[in-house]
């Protein structure tokens, strides 16, 4: 009969080795550039793991915790519009733009708008300790304490759907954008969601993709075989914008939870309208791309790439002080 010092010893090695097994296969990999890098100690988080919830549990938990949060911000009036927006530690330059243009909350009187930031973590102390500071300033700051990365983004717009069921489920519309992009207010919330009108339900729209994975590694939006088998992409809206209904974010985070994550987060959201049978509508309003700037041209547009904080201040400015001019 071994002793119970014994069982303990043996107990402890079987532990060490395998929590030294499991850190060797959690650690990202460069080599593999589909990884996505999450923190190690989120991973792990399953208790009580039985053979009778084995095939219940989340396949993605999306265990990660609020670093910074704005859980008030809907509290006093359900916002017509949530926006939410990709940004990293270092746009700060952006974000400032996009708050004294398109992005103000204020900027239509008769419309009440949220606007959020969506960031991970970031290795920098320095920098994390920045936009703690801003987000104390501005209070339109949301963090999760994964790792702010390319290959994190679909965690990021995860992120903004579970703050969009949790915190502001009465919202009518959500936007989700990045910090690069020039948003025409006027023809988004006017000529495409018209409040006037009643709210849509299962509604998702922007611009579709029907394309399929590219097999390249060399590429930015190389997706193994190993990831998605498949040759096609389902219909997806590009990520730099596209608009949904807001029961639509509670439906793609909980769908999330039991569909196996990708990296190229639009394709992912794509993957998840199809599982809940949600077909994203086109609409040409939303460029993917740089456009050249004319007054009469971003007129008839939604959504434009590429813009930087100099150039959105330009824009802004310029189609604000010539609106009585016709086209």
């Amino acid at each position: 009969m071994p002793s119970k010092v014994s069982c303990l010893y043996v107990l402890t090695v079987v532990c060490w080795a395998s929590a030294l097994w499991y850190l060797s296969i959690s650690r990202p990999s460069t080599s593999y550039v589909g990884q996505l890098s999450v923190p190690i100690r989120k991973v792990a988080r399953q208790k009580n793991i039985t053979f009778s919830n084995i095939r219940t549990r989340p396949l993605n938990p999306h265990g990660f915790d609020f670093v910074i949060n704005e859980p008030k911000k809907c509290e006093a009036e359900a916002p017509f519009l949530v926006i939410l927006i990709s940004s990293t530690h270092k746009e700060f330059d952006a974000r400032q733009a996009i708050r004294e243009t398109w992005g103000d909350e204020s900027v239509l009187s008769d419309i009440r708008i949220v606007t959020l930031f969506l960031l991970g973590t970031n290795t920098d102390t320095v920098l994390n300790q920045m936009v703690e500071q801003e987000s104390q300033i501005f209070h339109d700051i949301v963090v999760e304490d994964f790792i702010d990365s390319y290959h994190n983004l679909t965690l990021k717009t995860l992120m903004g759907m579970r703050w969009v069921a949790t915190y502001c489920p009465k919202a009518k519309y959500v936007m989700k954008t990045d910090s690069d992009i020039f948003v025409n207010m006027d023809n988004l919330v006017y000529k495409l969601l018209k409040p006037t009108t009643k709210p849509r339900r299962r509604y998702f729209t922007g611009y579709v993709i029907n394309g399929g994975p590219i097999r390249d590694v060399r590429s930015k939006w190389y997706m193994s075989r190993d990831l998605y088998p498949e040759s096609k992409y389902p219909p997806f809206c590009s990520g730099t914008g596209y608009v949904f209904s807001a029961d639509v974010a509670e439906l793609i985070y909980k769908t999330s939870l039991h569909t196996r994550l990708l990296h190229l987060e639009d394709v992912y959201v794509g993957v998840c309208l199809r599982k809940l049978g949600i077909h994203p509508f086109q609409n040409s309003g939303f460029n993917h791309w740089k456009m050249a700037y004319s007054l009469c041209r971003y007129r008839r547009v939604i959504t434009v790439h590429q813009i930087s904080p100099d150039e959105m201040h330009r824009v802004w400015n310029d189609m604000s002080s010539k609106k009585h001019l016709r086209c």
